[in-house]
């Protein structure tokens, strides 16, 4: 009797050893076989909690901020350092690279000659890069339109009203109003949290591997939809973001050279400028500028020295422009000797040469007062 509750008891506790433990009961300290301690079996919450723990840190090897919550693939983001491979400016290539500029946001080329992106708030200066670039954009437009299109009492001497120009009561008042609700505008948009709206999120989600801010100049205006045209993900918003910051920096040079033109000179852009008067002059100039391009290429920007150097088939493109030159002078110049040849023969018989005086001398005979 003995000897079968021993046997009972053995086999009970030899099948509790394959069982699973019970979170509410305790493991003995140790086991009587050997005198060692148990090992640890990892509950399923602790299992759970090891992939989520090694992708938080993986996260925040990325990231400064958690992103836990709102978690967007790399396949779908704007990724950080572009350039961070690269030692010198894209702008400027006998430059260093300025820390801050490593090609993670739009218009971003490394051009930054007195540091003001390591000195300033980063954010503060593309948000008021963007405003001067759309305000030059339409100034360009509207400089020269009010010189061709408004009445003589709006301008100074034909000029239009600027600081440099001058300007009369009635363009000062309209002035002033335009500063006035466009710093009203700024004031009430320079802190305001972008990530509410549609296109917020979106700058979000495109942005979260960058930083936290989002887009500079996100106002969530985009009534005709242009802002997928060039492809509704993160590529293509940026491109298009890259698009506005080229045309916006050229309107900036261009509105500069408007006003600097016109103190200088105190005629009005638009006078005898063959951007705005037909002539013949800015479409050879357009015509020459695209011939050039299809020779002739400039080595990437990244590179120093910068050359300019032949493109893929330019080499073989010249030397055809060459030889059809060559054929078009030397059929010219048979041609030309060809009719000069035949003038002589006739001048020979006729004296075609000398019939021009002849008839002047016949007009002049028929009036006594010449």
């Amino acid at each position: 009797m003995k000897f079968s509750t021993a046997l009972l008891v053995a086999t009970v506790a030899s099948t509790q050893a394959f069982a699973p433990a019970r979170p509410n009961v305790a493991a003995p300290a140790l086991m009587a076989a050997t005198l060692e301690a148990p090992k640890a079996e990892a509950t399923p919450a602790a299992a759970a909690a090891e992939p989520a723990a090694a992708a938080a840190s993986d996260m925040g090897v990325e990231k400064d901020w958690p992103v836990e919550e709102n978690f967007v693939k790399d396949s779908d983001r704007i990724l950080p350092g572009r350039y961070n491979d690269v030692e010198n400016s894209i702008a400027i290539p006998f430059l260093p690279r300025p820390a801050a500029l490593d090609g993670s946001h739009a218009g971003d080329y490394g051009f930054d000659p007195l540091g003001l992106s390591e000195k300033l708030d980063f954010y503060a200066m593309q948000e008021s890069e963007v405003r001067h670039a759309r305000l030059a954009m339409l100034a360009a437009v509207g400089w020269p339109m009010s010189e061709l299109l408004a009445p003589s009492w709006m301008l100074q001497h034909g000029c239009a009203p600027s600081v440099l120009n001058g300007v009369n009561p009635l363009s000062f008042l309209a002035i002033v109003g335009a500063i006035g609700a466009a710093g009203y505008f700024e004031m009430k948009t320079s802190l305001r949290p972008s990530q509410s709206t549609p296109m917020g999120k979106l700058h979000e989600k495109d942005m979260s591997a960058i930083w936290k801010y989002g887009v500079p100049g996100d106002y969530n205006f985009d009534p005709l939809n242009w802002y997928g045209s060039c492809g509704d993900d993160f590529k293509g918003r940026k491109g298009l973001r890259d698009v506005e910051l080229s045309h916006g920096r050229v309107a900036m040079l261009g509105i500069t050279y408007f006003a600097a033109w016109e103190a200088l000179t105190g005629h009005p852009i638009v006078e005898n400028n063959m951007l705005f008067h037909p002539n013949l002059l800015f479409p050879a100039l357009a015509l020459g500028a695209t011939a050039w391009s299809q020779i002739y290429e400039v080595s990437p920007l990244d590179k120093y020295p910068i050359e300019i150097k032949y493109t893929s088939e330019g080499e073989m493109k010249l030397q055809e422009v060459q030889r059809r030159v060559g054929n078009g002078l030397a059929q010219v110049t048979q041609t030309t000797g060809e009719n000069k040849a035949k003038l002589d023969e006739l001048d020979d018989k006729f004296d075609i040469y000398a019939a021009p005086d002849k008839f002047m001398k016949a007009v002049r005979s028929t009036y006594t007062y010449w």
